[in-house]
């Protein structure tokens, strides 16, 4: 199938899938389309998942300067907090 879909009628449909299985809506002729069509659909799903989160790294990863510590996205003082004060005394 060459049809593009949106992460959102993918998610739709699958769960369209699930709920007329959990019910019993579909009938053993039709079990095994239903199960290779979900099949489809997760991987669908799971695409776009992981193309938006390598979008997102790409787009923080962008808003720290190079070789700063916490470019990777992984800082750990919010805006306003100060960091905590040497115990030294």
């Amino acid at each position: 199938m060459n049809k593009h879909y949106t992460y959102t009628d993918a998610f739709n449909e699958l769960q369209a899938i699930v709920s007329d299985i959990e019910r019993g809506d579909i009938s053993i002729d039709d079990l095994s389309e239903k199960v290779t069509r979900a099949t489809l659909l997760i991987g669908v799903c799971k695409a776009k998942l992981t193309a938006t989160e390598e979008e997102v790294n790409a787009i923080l990863a962008g808003l720290a300067p190079d070789g700063e510590p916490g470019a990777s996205g992984g800082g750990q003082e919010a805006v306003g907090e100060e960091a905590p004060a040497d115990e030294e005394e």
